[in-house]
């Protein structure tokens, strides 16, 4: 099978598959202020990753790229909604397009039709600093994500089963590069133990790519005669690897993995995120109901999330980590045997 056949079947395989909605946000549950002393108009939706400002918390996470027509028509569809709804847009692993050249115009659309925009580079913790190199040079890229994804490389038929060195790769690259370069997991979740040890490389942020969204090891296993179905429940909910990565320092937190509305989004930033990454609902979104109306869904959940913040008094992203949360079930239980201390998140105090 070709590598381009291959990244067609994975956005078929993520589209018959869908979503597992096991990211644990149902377990988090906000404590109604009936005086947040707030305004509409006074809330603003602006988010810093690190030197990149956005005007968005909201970006478009990593899907596609190197499947020829198709996913050029995928990627020039999400190009547009990044622009015309000013989030950031990241593309899938760009791996193909540096082995084989034909390839490059499925990523290059996306600068094509987002001359402005925030756009992230995107390649798995395999490459060389002269593969990141080209591949932010490829689409003038504000940001490089690296990809961790062992359980789908060991699930995947022709997948690598060698991830020695990735922390050392991942280090040298963030030091030479000069664009932010982020961390990224593809579905089953960053530890604590993980947060840490990247938290000691020059990376910038550390997205979380959390279980509960598409779940690769699925996908693969689909490609399989003989699955590996002991993955498919693997990985730390979305909601807790928040937490965990949160627990090691100041690196700026993305949250991503089956994050589906404003709701969702606004409880994820208020567990410690400091933007969201929304995938599998916005391929779904662009595919069932085409590119337009997608645009007005994600105006939709901007708007949404200002109602949010202003219920719960808060004019900035950053106001949501001070807010009172009540944490229960899988969530509360995972904290409480992982030392996070979920009792603390139901009487923070805001700042004046």
């Amino acid at each position: 099978m070709t590598r381009a056949q291959r990244k067609r079947d994975h956005i078929n395989f993520a589209l018959s598959t869908g979503q597992q909605e096991k990211a644990g946000f149902e377990d988090v549950k906000f404590v109604h202020q009936s005086l947040p002393d707030s305004a509409l108009d006074d809330t603003g939706l602006q988010s810093r990753i690190g030197e990149l400002l956005l005007s968005s918390p909201i970006f478009v996470n990593a899907m596609t790229g190197g499947g020829g027509d198709y996913t050029w028509k995928i990627n020039g569809d999400l190009s547009v909604l990044a622009r015309e709804t000013g989030i950031a847009l990241a593309v899938g692993s760009q791996m193909s397009a540096l082995k084989s050249p034909d390839e490059r115009k499925t990523y290059e659309i996306v600068r094509k039709n987002n001359p402005d925009g925030i756009i992230f580079a995107n390649l798995g913790s395999e490459a060389t600093v002269q593969q990141a190199m080209d591949a932010v040079e490829m689409i003038h890229a504000d940001a490089l994500q690296i990809h961790l994804n062992v359980i789908q490389e060991l699930t995947m038929p022709e997948g690598d089963r060698d991830f020695k060195g990735a922390l050392d790769r991942i280090n040298t690259i963030a030091d030479r590069l000069s664009v932010p370069v982020i961390v990224k997991e593809t579905g089953f979740g960053i530890s604590r133990e993980t947060a840490l040890a990247l938290s000691k490389t020059p990376i910038a942020a550390i997205d979380i790519g959390g279980y509960g969204g598409t779940n690769f090891s699925k996908i693969e296993n689909q490609r399989r005669q003989r699955m590996l179905d002991y993955f498919d429940d693997w990985g730390i909910p979305t909601a807790v690897s928040i937490v965990e990565a949160c627990s090691v320092g100041d690196l700026p937190i993305m949250a991503s993995g089956g994050i589906r509305n404003s709701l969702e989004i606004v409880k994820a930033l208020s567990l410690g995120a400091s933007s969201v990454g929304m995938a599998g609902a916005i391929l779904r979104s662009i595919v069932d109901n085409g590119l337009d109306v997608t645009i007005d869904e994600v105006n939709a959940i901007h708007t949404d999330m200002r109602y949010l913040m202003c219920a719960l008094g808060c004019k900035k992203i950053e106001d949501l980590h001070e807010v009172s949360m009540v944490l229960s079930g899988e969530v509360y239980h995972w904290m409480k045997v992982r030392g996070l201390e979920p009792d603390s998140f139901s009487n923070r105090q805001k700042s004046k």
